[in-house]
């Protein structure tokens, strides 16, 4: 049963992440953030090639439409990261480990009650493009128990 509703909303996912193309950002100068094959992995699988969670996965598809409605809204960015890291690239037709500037923003904001963060990557002067969506939750502990928490509820007492 799992599986079956997993794979709807994959397919789903994958759908509506493919129409989406690109979107114009106000917090990058207009410029266009594009929703990329490499997005979308990254949505499934952790870097190391790992699957994330299926639940965590269900949870990110469902919210892609805000991603990219955050994206086309969003005015202000509430983090940035540029570090030197080693990417992968296609250099004469051969898949190349060099050292490259790779520049993260994240966007915060709560849409239609979820609060949700988006990433956005550059690999040095490439275009800008969707690395991923966290639905911004906190992890509560009890006991030995440890339960995620969106952020609903009363803001003015959270």
């Amino acid at each position: 049963m799992i599986d079956f509703k997993y794979q709807k909303q994959r397919s789903g996912a994958s759908e509506l992440y493919h129409k989406i193309r690109s979107v114009r950002s106000p917090v990058l100068n207009n410029d266009q953030v594009h929703f990329t094959a490499e997005g979308f992995n990254h949505i499934i699988y952790k870097s190391d090639r790992t699957e994330r969670n299926r639940n965590v996965q269900m949870m990110r598809f469902k919210l892609l439409s805000r991603a990219a409605e955050l994206i086309g809204i969003s005015t202000t960015y509430q983090e940035y990261d540029e570090a030197i890291k080693t990417v992968r690239k296609k250099k004469r037709k051969k898949i190349v480990n060099e050292p490259a500037t790779v520049k993260y923003w994240g966007l915060v904001a709560i849409i239609k009650t979820i609060r949700v963060k988006v990433i956005i990557r550059q690999i040095g002067n490439g275009q800008k493009h969707f690395w991923s969506l966290i639905p911004a939750w906190k992890k509560c502990h009890y006991k030995e128990s440890s339960f995620i928490s969106n952020a609903f509820g009363d803001l003015e007492n959270d």
